[in-house]
């Protein structure tokens, strides 16, 4: 049992701190650590807490938990706030970085240790590992056995003369329970002696996430927590925490787990899980990304299933989050991702997020809004929009329409039971009536290409077959006519002249060769 009233004074007392406990309204967090870069369960949980923010009209602040030095990566709290940035997921407040806060840990630290709430542990690295190897050997659960918990001052004086460092752990009650209340999950009765005495103070001065989770979030008067559920089982040290500082608890919601495809196991990097940043390195939209993430657990009805960001923030409810795990589906975000791109995002602003694309290609030059070339790529995209299910497809879905298109066979333009001779001549006379009528019109091309396949005895598709693949070195291609039109006059007609080469060469080969060419 403690010895001393949790209600003794406490460093959060102190008149010359500034201390934002009572501030009003909601105040929530998102306290990713810079040990890599964010994945989908991370900008899950960084959206949920960004939607209860803006609905409640709170704050949200951004913490970078940066207090574990040997796993520290310089380059992810960049990558993070990239990702959040592209994600729409704008913060009040921060980035506030917790290395630069040690002393307030320490300082509550030993608030604890001098009212028995915590006490300093001398156990050097290799009695615990030493520790952990007999508790493993005998099936026992790893932990700490509280070796340092009654020492003597004359003994921790002693340690000290040795030149040991301790580090300061939490004193857990030996009896009762500790009740953890969750938002999504009810109430958890925890048994105090079944907890270990974690470390809350390293010997190098920073603090563990137990320590400075709690202080930061009291300091920043965080009112709601919502935080993966993978940190469920310190819940209990953490509201004992609270409870040793006589401070109020957050509200809890641990957000359920997002597992493989297969539904087997917390979703892996080899089945999904990559970094945030590596979607839209990939072409997928942030709105797409954001409208699945919000279902991975969510739902608002039983059948609505795209949302605008004003809707998503209009209808959120953090209790309508199932606790249960939800199952990663890649072909979803993907659908998601070309509804988005065919049926929400405007075609001017489609566009201008292609054009990067297109101009690392080397397809479009500078290319401003509103310029003759910023117009023929929106022309292009608009035709091909519903073929793309990410923006990264967008140089070769469209290529022909800026540059050359890429060598093909005499074959490709010759259909099944026709003879090449019959093509050749086709497209010769189509490259007359394009040259005369041009290919803005339509209709009217379509048109006079159809009685054009009638007089040399083709079905029109005989005919508009080797005219597409002649236009675009392609087999598929949009609507034939909305193609040439974007292609324009003199391209096809300078591809039609290569097509008609094409074959006449083919038929010269062929003739020197001593073969006749025959249909397909």
């Amino acid at each position: 049992m403690h010895s001393a009233s949790a209600a003794t004074t406490n460093p959060s007392t102190d008149p010359e701190r500034t201390d934002t406990a009572a501030a009003t309204g909601v105040r929530v967090r998102f306290a990713p650590s810079p040990t890599g870069d964010l994945h989908v369960g991370g900008v899950r949980t960084a959206l949920f807490t960004w939607l209860f923010a803006r609905q409640q009209g709170g704050t949200f602040i951004l913490r970078i938990e940066d207090t574990d030095q040997k796993r520290y990566r310089e380059d992810s709290v960049n990558s993070i706030t990239s990702a959040l940035t592209w994600m729409g997921l704008d913060w009040d407040e921060g980035p506030i970085y917790q290395s630069g806060r040690l002393p307030l840990y320490q300082q509550y630290a030993q608030w604890l240790v001098e009212h028995d709430f915590a006490y300093e542990c001398f156990c050097s690295s290799e009695r615990l590992d030493a520790l952990r190897t007999e508790q493993v050997a005998r099936k026992m659960p790893p932990g700490y056995d509280r070796h340092c918990r009654n020492l003597t001052a004359e003994e921790r004086a002693a340690k000290r003369a040795q030149g040991i460092t301790p580090v300061v752990r939490f004193r857990v009650p030996l009896e009762g329970e500790t009740l953890v209340q969750d938002g999504l999950r009810g109430a958890s009765h925890y048994e105090n002696r079944l907890l270990e005495d974690a470390v809350l103070l390293k010997s190098d001065g920073f603090p563990t996430y137990h320590l400075a989770v709690v202080v930061d979030d009291h300091d920043m008067g965080i009112t709601h927590v919502m935080r993966g559920e993978e940190w469920l089982p310190s819940a209990p040290l953490h509201m004992l925490a609270y409870d040793a500082f006589d401070w109020p608890r957050p509200t809890l919601y641990h957000m359920p787990l997002i597992l493989n495809p297969d539904g087997k196991g917390k979703l892996s990097k080899r089945h999904g899980a990559a970094s945030t940043l590596q979607y839209r390195d990939e072409g997928y939209l942030p709105e797409a990304l954001a409208n699945y993430l919000l279902l991975l657990g969510w739902s608002f009805d039983d059948h609505t299933e795209i949302f605008t960001r004003a809707e998503m923030i209009e209808r959120f409810d953090v209790l309508r989050v199932s606790p249960s795990p939800a199952r990663y589906n890649y072909d979803k975000i993907s659908w998601f991702n070309q509804y988005y791109i065919n049926h929400i995002i405007e075609l001017d602003d489609l566009t201008n997020r292609c054009l990067p694309r297109l101009q690392a290609a080397g397809l479009v030059g500078d290319a401003p809004e509103g310029s003759a070339e910023w117009q023929h790529a929106r022309a292009a995209v608009a035709l091909i929009k519903d073929k793309m299910k990410l923006l990264s497809e967008v140089a070769d879905l469209t290529r022909y329409f800026f540059t050359d298109v890429e060598p093909y066979g005499a074959e490709l333009l010759v259909p099944k039971k026709v003879e090449p001779q019959v093509v050749q001549d086709a497209l010769a006379r189509t490259r007359e009536v394009i040259a005369e009528l041009g290919v803005d019109d339509e209709a009217l091309l379509e048109e006079r290409l159809r009685a054009l396949a009638g007089e040399v005895g083709l079905k029109a598709g005989q005919l508009f077959m080797p005219i597409r693949v002649a236009a675009t070195g392609r087999t598929a291609s949009p609507g034939l006519f909305e193609t040439l039109r974007v292609i324009g006059q003199e391209r096809v007609l300078a591809r039609l002249d290569a097509a008609v080469a094409l074959l006449a060469a083919a038929a010269a080969d062929a003739a020197a060769a001593g073969d006749t060419p025959a249909a397909s």
